[in-house]
């Protein structure tokens, strides 16, 4: 998410928790795919309209304004979309295929050293971003013809270079009447040319039969929450979605490939008898619609939701604690994401009215010795789960690159696009961006790994003893994590939120555990660092879905459930009006003939 005043980032709920058999340890190299997409041998009639328009334009633009024009650049999105959505036992949602074209247009003017996408520094929380990326409201044809086609393309480079050149005079004016920035890097790198093309992936719910069998499949989910009468709200929701990308610019990269995916989840909500709000979520996500779990095993997804959410409705309210806690990989990989990998993402190093918390950490220690961090997009599996932050290329044209970014707790690099920051002049192929958004440097598989591991029940007896050594009445386990958000601006505390959803009191005395509602963990990034203790031999991995400056992206994290010494936690905000007053009609009316059937004796 983004805000005018401060930079908001958060890990949307679209999470999916899998748990794989994996070595505290993850050897990655172990497990590269041998799928490789079948490659052909020229691209697509599409793809020839933008290249032919793209060299007419920076030819012709080249010579005009009075920046000169260095690069130009067009992405084009084709999307499919199919939603199904149901609330207890009815569809919520037509069914039918949606079709949509995106086109963005990166116009930079000037030099690489600067230029019109250089960052404007003003007074307040009210500074802008300087955009190589534009999108007007241009009607991109669906259809694959040449003439319709450019004339898009004509008339959004055209609003896109002028805007690009008034740009450039404010970034001109800027500097002169500010102070020297703290880094001085250039405002794009050179990257060498990429040439790609893949035969497009095929949508498999490309029938009337399949479209009606998760149809009836959505229906029979939803309507598994009709058993419980205290969730107020819930809902169960299936979407496949084919997206087809084509990139040209005029350094020559030419990219054309394309990705599936395929997601079910189920939200819940109740209201506890204090008026806490309480909801759970749960999903599978996966590339193939042959991968997708079989209905069983959705059934069982639905109704854990469904029972602990009761559970958690009638569970006491917790108090604000800090102690000792296990972070199962669920929370884990999600409080490494929004902890540590925003801060790792490159353009947030040179911005002046960033944080920076680690910028000149390089080659220092942050974290405990025994815990290395390394983001690799060009993994597609890890162990036997599909990573949802794969891709070959990023968003700029450059090749997914894996990159280290902690080594034995020493920090060593920065997750970087095509902006160069102090000592790091290149990209490592992590600039990325949602459909209709300008990239910047963003995480695709993020994986924590660590040499000191012990079995998840020796980790637990580690939680009781150091629960004892502090002398508290208890300890915390975090099950699972809907999301949580970090800001990292200069103007706002350097924090982060997580939102658990089922969390339990580990109690020193030996009484049984209790499970607790209501708390956010919350918390600055160096002291939560430095307080990991010991990791188990669990790793698990989540996929799901990473909201930026940038827009939407998809992302994993795969990490190993983590006993941290001290974790703080706070209560989350509650409604005051009380839970529906009457049950529903469903219940109501079973209670109306179970009390006729038994002679007004119930």
């Amino acid at each position: 998410m983004k805000s005018k005043n401060i930079v908001v980032l958060a890990l949307t709920l679209a999470l999916n928790i899998q748990a794989s058999n994996l070595v505290c340890l993850a050897e990655d190299s172990a497990s590269k795919t041998n799928a490789q997409a079948v490659s052909k041998t020229q691209s697509s009639p599409l793809m020839e309209s933008m290249n032919s328009e793209l060299k007419r334009s920076f030819d012709k633009l080249k010579a005009h304004g009075d920046a000169p024009l260095y690069y130009l650049g067009y992405r084009l999105y084709d999307t499919t979309t199919v939603t199904i959505s149901g609330e207890y036992g009815a569809l919520t949602q037509e069914v039918e295929p949606v079709r949509s074209r995106y086109l963005s247009v990166d116009v930079r003017v000037g030099t690489p050293e600067l230029d019109n996408t250089h960052k404007i520094r003003e007074q307040g929380y009210m500074g802008s971003m300087g955009s190589s990326s534009f999108r007007k409201d241009v009607n991109i044809p669906i259809e694959d013809n040449d003439l319709a086609l450019r004339q898009a393309l004509w008339q959004q480079t055209d609003q896109s270079y002028k805007e690009a050149q008034q740009q450039f005079s404010r970034v001109v004016a800027n500097r002169d009447i500010n102070v020297t920035e703290d880094d001085p890097s250039n405002d794009f790198s050179k990257e060498d040319k990429a040439e790609y093309f893949e035969q497009p992936q095929k949508f498999d719910l490309d029938s009337d039969k399949k479209i009606d069998d998760w149809t009836q499949l959505v229906k029979r989910l939803s309507a598994i929450y009709r058993k419980y009468p205290s969730i107020y709200d819930s809902s169960v929701v299936f979407q496949a979605k084919l997206t087809k990308r084509y990139l040209v610019n005029s350094e020559g990269s030419r990219i054309e490939d394309s990705r599936t995916d395929y997601r079910i989840y189920t939200t819940a909500q109740a209201r506890a008898d204090d008026g806490m709000d309480l909801w759970l979520y749960d999903d599978f996500e996966a590339v193939k619609l042959d991968e997708m779990p079989q209905e069983e095993a959705l059934n069982s997804m639905v109704s854990k939701v469904a029972d602990n959410l009761v559970k958690l409705e009638k569970a006491p309210k917790a108090q604000p604690f800090a102690g000792p806690a296990i972070l199962r990989s669920k929370a884990a990989g999600v409080f490494f994401h929004e902890v540590f990998g925003h801060r790792m993402e490159g353009h947030r190093q040179k911005d002046e009215k960033e944080g920076r918390t680690f910028t000149k950490s390089i080659g220092r220690q942050i974290m405990p010795s025994f815990i290395s961090v390394v983001d690799d997009p060009t993994l597609e599996r890890l162990g036997n789960v599909t990573l949802n932050g794969y891709y070959k290329y990023d968003d700029e044209g450059v090749p997914a690159q894996k990159t280290p970014l902690v080594e034995n707790g020493v920090l060593k690099s920065f997750l970087l696009g095509r902006s160069p920051i102090e000592n790091f002049p290149k990209s490592n192929g992590h600039g990325r961006c949602a459909l209709d958004e300008t990239p910047v440097s963003r995480m695709g598989n993020l994986m924590i790994q660590s040499q000191k591991c012990v079995p998840y029940d020796e980790l637990r007896q580690m939680l009781m003893a150091e629960i004892k050594r502090q002398k508290k009445d208890y300890g915390l386990i975090f099950d699972d994590i809907a999301g949580g958000f970090t800001v990292t601006q200069s103007q706002a505390p350097q924090v982060y939120s997580l939102k658990p959803l089922i969390v339990t009191k580990v109690f020193a005395d030996g009484r049984p555990d209790e499970l607790v509602r209501g708390v956010k963990i919350v918390g600055t990034p160096l002291t939560a660092l430095e307080k990991i203790i010991c990791a188990a031999d669990d790793n698990g991995t989540f996929n799901g879905v990473c909201g930026a400056e940038s827009g939407s992206v998809p992302v994993s994290a795969s990490s190993p459930s983590l006993l941290v010494g001290s974790l703080e936690v706070e209560l989350k905000d509650k409604r005051q009006d009380k839970p529906p007053l009457l049950p529903p009609p469903y219940h109501d009316k079973n209670k109306a003939e179970d009390h006729k059937s038994d002679g007004g004796k119930s």
